[in-house]
């Protein structure tokens, strides 16, 4: 298992570079090749970046979210921004429809703006009178998911954003959700400690994932959708076959981790620990950024 000190959320690009949020300074990203282990910062934003994400098939453009009230587009190629949108309120979720054409971004307010990607303008946006946690668009992009605080997943048709049905999914706030890449299946993490599986097509809950004890933060699906990565302030990390639940590897951690993405093509495994004992750097809250599934790893 190797590590890369960098920290906060992370995720892979289509052509496989990793893209992550830097503690210090909060307002920043990082860009790192794992084949050369090579840094490009990006840098602009006001405040915090407390989300990202890539476009879902161009893999040299990807958007941030930020307490400045703003989102950004950047271009890899030139490490400069190429749009900002002002938003009304300090952004916290963020995510790219399936066909690229519209970016979904929710703020503190639990209020929710859809952006058309080319023109930046706003196409949309909807006032929640709960809190809004994660926000997904389904692979088909015709149904738009939001968690809330109150445990329940609320689906919209896309794009009318009419209300199409509001599961009670779990006993306690629903965190997190994620779609698996082949279509058949979603899951979401919830304060209750437990992932659930769920049929996209029938929207029924065929099983729970246990083995955590603390509220699951983060949750990923390996590329060929078989495997599921779940994790939490527990010092390791679930990964279970999708199919039958069960555990295939429990990846232990010196600290909670923040956030798990799997690679786009290969069995591995990208982590982001916490680093506030200051195991690496006492001057900053950092973490580290681990792999897990290079040939050394078992």
């Amino acid at each position: 298992m190797n590590s890369i000190i960098f920290s906060g959320c992370l995720s892979f690009s289509p052509n496989c570079l990793l893209l992550l949020r830097k503690f210090k300074p909060s307002d920043a990203v990082a860009l790192i090749t794992l084949l050369k282990v090579k840094e490009n910062n990006y840098r602009g934003h006001g405040d915090s970046v407390d989300q990202l994400c890539w476009h879902p098939s161009n893999p040299d453009l990807f958007v941030t979210a930020s307490g400045d009230k703003t989102i950004r587009i950047w271009d890899v190629r030139t490490t400069k921004c190429i749009a900002t949108v002002n938003t009304k309120g300090e952004n916290i979720n963020i995510c790219w429809s399936p066909d690229g054409q519209t970016i979904a971004v929710g703020n503190k307010d639990d209020v929710v703006t859809f952006i058309d990607a080319k023109t930046h303008r706003s196409k949309a946006e909807e006032q929640f009178k709960f809190e809004v946690n994660e926000i997904s668009w389904n692979n088909d992009n015709n149904m738009f998911f939001l968690t809330n605080g109150n445990g329940c997943i609320n689906i919209l048709s896309y794009p009318e954003l009419k209300p199409v049905q509001s599961i009670n999914a779990h006993p306690s706030n629903c965190i997190c959700i994620k779609f698996d890449p082949m279509g058949k299946y979603f899951a979401t993490g919830s304060a209750d400690a437990l992932v659930s599986l769920w049929d996209v097509d029938e929207l029924v809950c065929v099983r729970c994932f246990s083995r955590l004890d603390w509220p699951v933060r983060t949750l990923s699906f390996s590329h060929d959708g078989k495997m599921l990565a779940s994790a939490s302030e527990d010092h390791f990390i679930d990964i279970a076959e999708v199919e039958t639940g069960d555990k295939l590897w429990e990846v232990q951690c010196e600290s909670p981790t923040f956030t798990v993405a799997w690679h786009p093509k290969r069995p591995l495994l990208a982590f982001a620990c916490d680093d506030k004992d200051g195991k690496y750097d006492s001057s900053r809250e950092a973490g580290t950024v681990k792999l897990f599934g290079l040939p050394n790893d078992s």
